[in-house]
């Protein structure tokens, strides 16, 4: 399962989701879960926000070599799910890609469906998405400009809306009948001790 993260800029949101989720491809031993990031105003070519990099690195990731792009339709195309951290860029993605509302959601939205209803593939997802009852705040504000703590619980807030729903998926979407070596690369830090990913999956196994 290929996902596609977009934010505005794709320096802070999406890269902290793209980089936990291939921490988490590791941490489970997913090979077939991937992910890409993007933004629909995006500073091209820049790097990670510094702030952001400090809550990837806290979250058991990797931020390193890491270039911001600009999303295009053929990045829609080719992804399975696409999570965006907002309704609006949801909206806009949808408009770039075809066919691309039954694998587009924000995020909180994607969590909150499988919550509630069990979804577990991405059809499921989209079949019971116009349930009332899913209806509430579905966006993850922008912490650009914003402190250190801010970045942090923005990325408490994507890891825990992002690991139980990956976790869910991955066990029932089928692999993908094509490889991309560019996205094959793994974003555990090497050498690192007891990784950050490991203690907050098992804090949510607790619960």
């Amino acid at each position: 399962m290929h996902v596609l993260f977009v934010c505005n800029g794709n320096v802070c949101r999406s890269v902290i989701a793209e980089r936990l989720t291939r921490a988490l491809a590791v941490e489970h031993g997913l090979p077939h879960l991937t992910a890409e990031s993007a933004g629909t105003r995006a500073l091209v070519g820049f790097p990670v926000e510094p702030l952001a990099a400090q809550a990837i690195i806290g979250l058991g990731a990797d931020p390193g070599d890491f270039r911001a792009r600009r999303l295009t339709p053929a990045m829609i195309d080719d992804a399975d799910l696409i999570l965006t951290m907002t309704e609006k860029i949801r909206d806009h993605t949808i408009d770039l890609g075809f066919d691309a509302r039954r694998r587009t959601f924000t995020l909180v939205e994607a969590h909150r469906i499988a919550h509630v209803t069990d979804a577990r593939t991405v059809g499921e997802l989209h079949r019971a998405r116009n349930n009332l009852t899913l209806v509430g705040r579905e966006n993850i504000a922008d912490p650009v400009g914003l402190s250190a703590p801010a970045f942090c619980e923005v990325g408490d807030r994507i890891a825990e809306a992002l690991i139980p729903l990956l976790l869910a998926l991955a066990a029932h979407e089928q692999p993908r009948t094509h490889e991309d070596d560019d996205r094959a690369g793994l974003a555990i830090r090497p050498g690192a001790g007891p990784a950050p990913l490991a203690v907050f999956l098992a804090a949510q196994r607790t619960h």
